[in-house]
């Protein structure tokens, strides 16, 4: 595309996403010709170790860049010519920018998430924290928490060996979580990093009777932005920070990588609401 940009995302069950019409919208008003195109590992009968196969016909095809989301924020990396230092830290790529023969891995994940807690959780404490999810998501999310100063962040995944490897790349503040009731009792706050919730895998991803009114609960999840945590989270009490900003704060990110010009980030959030209204 030699007089605009053209970009996309990769991933499975996107059909949902608002990214596409966030992009575009916030192009328009910078006066852009931006397209942003959606390739659906589902849709593609593709599995997601055919990231690397995607890349490459993005690139023969004129893409400026794309965003990566799951699964493929991990397996991505072994496709790539160069990673950012923050990108290289976390062990996920969630943009790739298309320099020239260069495929360049970066992530805006933990820099949206953290830009999202601070203005949406405007002084939670973050003395514990407990993490659940150790995949992509997960490990952006863990480096903003410590990045913002969390006592403690307390790592709980599925896969055991998933959880204590995002730890081994983590400060000293990190650790293994044990038995999730536990961990729970003692945190003052929770972050949901897992596709649980998503459109395409719904449901509750902790038992709502071990949540408590004075816990703060973060999600990542943003299609449904109410998810269920979220819905239950806001009925027992607690201060809820829904996933609607890391969407955004991360595609104001993305979209600067792409351009190489600054987004209205206030603008964007409106967009989202607009986008998200349209499609409750």
């Amino acid at each position: 595309m030699r007089d605009g940009y053209l970009v996309g995302l990769i991933g499975s069950g996107i059909g949902p996403s608002l990214s596409p019409a966030l992009h575009e919208r916030e192009a328009a008003e910078l006066g852009l010709d931006y397209r942003y195109r959606r390739w659906d590992l589902d849709e593609l009968g593709a599995p997601p170790a055919a990231v690397g196969e995607l890349l490459d016909r993005a690139r023969a095809e004129g893409y400026r860049g794309l965003n990566i989301t799951h699964p493929c924020k991990q397996l991505v990396l072994e496709h790539l010519d160069e990673v950012d230092p923050d990108a290289a830290a976390l062990g996920a790529v969630n943009t790739v920018v298309f320099d020239g023969d260069r495929a360049v891995g970066h992530n805006t994940d933990h820099s949206g998430f953290a830009r999202s807690l601070r203005r949406g959780l405007p002084g939670a404490a973050l003395d514990r924290v407990l993490l659940l999810g150790a995949g992509g998501a997960g490990a952006a999310v863990a480096h903003a928490l410590l990045g913002l100063g969390a006592g403690e962040v307390r790592v709980v995944d599925l896969d055991a060996d998933r959880a204590a490897a995002l730890v081994a790349s983590l400060p000293e503040r990190a650790a293994v979580g044990g038995e999730l009731a536990a961990e729970l009792a003692r945190a003052d706050g929770l972050v949901h990093a897992t596709p649980t919730g998503m459109a395409a895998h719904p449901g509750l991803p902790v038992p709502a009777g071990l949540l408590r009114p004075e816990q703060w609960v973060a999600e990542v999840v943003y299609r449904p932005l109410a998810t269920e945590l979220v819905v239950t989270a806001r009925e027992l009490g607690c201060r809820v920070l829904d996933g609607g900003g890391m969407a955004v704060f991360q595609a104001v990110d993305a979209f600067r990588l792409f351009t190489g010009v600054e987004p209205d980030a206030e603008r964007m959030l409106r967009h989202f609401a607009d986008l998200e209204g349209a499609h409750v």
